[in-house]
């Protein structure tokens, strides 16, 4: 995905499509974590463990249900 920065006031701001937020669990309530390589932006949510642990389980699940639509897709 290819975005580009927009200008509010003085400052730049990346706009989160929606279907992004969807699949990454963040709305504007959570909290972000944005750190750099000096060449890279990283912007990862801020997760619990409780709730880091929740993702990792719904992540292998889906993982797993889908293993081979995803190994077509990767043809």
């Amino acid at each position: 995905m290819i975005k580009t920065l927009s200008r509010t006031g003085n400052s730049l701001a990346l706009i989160l499509d929606r279907p992004l937020l969807e699949a990454t669990g963040i709305d504007a309530e959570t909290s972000l974590e944005i750190s750099t390589d000096g060449e890279v932006i990283v912007i990862s949510p801020v997760r619990e463990p409780a709730e880091r642990e929740r993702f990792r389980t719904v992540a292998a699940a889906v993982t797993e249900r889908y293993a081979g639509v995803f190994r077509r897709l990767a043809e």
